[in-house]
């Protein structure tokens, strides 16, 4: 458990923990009614990243949570497996990179999951015409 603890608060994992934190903190405000789940939809359109046609927050979140889960269990076998010093200290900022890149990935498959539950998003048309067609 401490290993845990200090893999999610060490550096570089500290900024996937803190965003973590946001994500809660939004999704608790959005199940009290304070915020609406779209509130992040008018000025950022993710094509280019190819996860549209869910709202921006459902895909944000995401890849901050599988981000921090990678990450956590990558840094977590790096202090299993690599003894503490240089080699650690270089190994775990290329792991929290990893980790992000294998997020956007698997958040881009489950958004392409996802795209059929937000008819009205921008893209979820065009997805479902490309889906269709092969």
């Amino acid at each position: 458990m401490r290993t845990l603890v200090e893999a999610a608060t060490g550096f570089p994992l500290i900024l996937f923990t803190a965003a973590l934190v946001v994500v809660v903190f939004f999704w608790l405000l959005v199940a009290f009614g304070v915020m609406r789940s779209g509130s992040f939809d008018e000025d950022l359109d993710l094509d280019a990243w190819g996860m549209d046609g869910v709202p921006v927050a459902v895909a944000l979140s995401l890849l901050t949570v599988f981000a921090w889960f990678l990450g956590v269990g990558a840094t977590a076998l790096l202090a299993a497996l690599v003894p503490a010093g240089v080699v650690s200290g270089v190994l775990r900022p290329v792991a929290s990179v990893a980790a992000l890149f294998v997020a956007w990935r698997l958040s881009c498959l489950f958004v392409r999951r996802l795209h059929r539950l937000f008819p009205d998003e921008p893209g979820s048309a065009r997805r479902t015409t490309r889906d269709r067609t092969g």
